[in-house]
């Protein structure tokens, strides 16, 4: 960042954006405390970071269009427990409340970058998207650059509150998750049950 500035910190962010382990966590902060010693103002820093957060989301956007719905139907129906009327079901709900899905996404780890595939694959449109995408982008970018702002020279701080909020996230994440697949192999079980009967009825 010291060298490139600006730009450094732009391509740092959009490399985070297409590869969700590098941690905005700590990318972000950094960033405000870059800005803090004078080498680029802190407004600059926000405009170019929030910059490179939607240069990277457009690359997941780009896949997710390319992908398009019928290889993700494909692909979902490859999966185990995975049934096409739940994928048909996630696309409507996405055409229905993609828009808010996209800009609080954007303010949430893990989801922040994985939030642009679904947004291609539904052709959500692209100034729409972009839009979204950098209101949501600066909101999170801009808490975080000026926490590093603030905290200078403990700004790997904010590294470990955002951490928690992380691993909260996950968590929820894994819950959901198992959730489903016990529903449904319960399920499965279920009409297997149900078959067995109709067919010894019979």
């Amino acid at each position: 960042m010291e060298t490139l500035g600006g730009l450094g910190a732009a391509l740092l962010i959009a490399l985070e954006n297409i590869f969700p382990p590098l941690p905005s966590e700590v990318i972000l902060p950094l960033a405000g405390f870059t800005a803090s010693r004078g080498s680029l103002g802190l407004v600059a820093m926000i405009v170019w970071c929030t910059a490179g957060s939607v240069v990277g989301a457009w690359v997941l956007y780009g896949i997710g269009a390319l992908l398009g719905r019928e290889r993700t139907r494909a692909i979902m129906n490859w999966l185990p427990l995975v049934k096409l009327d739940d994928v048909d079901k996630t696309e409507v709900w996405f055409d229905k409340h993609g828009r808010g899905t996209v800009l609080l996404g954007r303010m949430i780890p893990i989801f922040r970058s994985l939030i642009s595939i679904p947004a291609g694959i539904t052709r959500m449109p692209l100034v729409l998207f972009t839009v979204l995408t950098a209101a949501g982008s600066l909101v999170w970018n801009t808490a975080l650059i000026l926490a590093g702002y603030w905290l200078g020279e403990q700004w790997t701080v904010v590294q470990d509150y955002v951490g928690i909020f992380t691993k909260v996230v996950i968590v929820a994440v894994l819950v959901a998750l198992a959730w489903f697949v016990i529903a449904r192999v319960r399920n499965t079980r279920m009409s297997r049950t149900s078959g067995e009967t109709g067919d010894d009825a019979a």
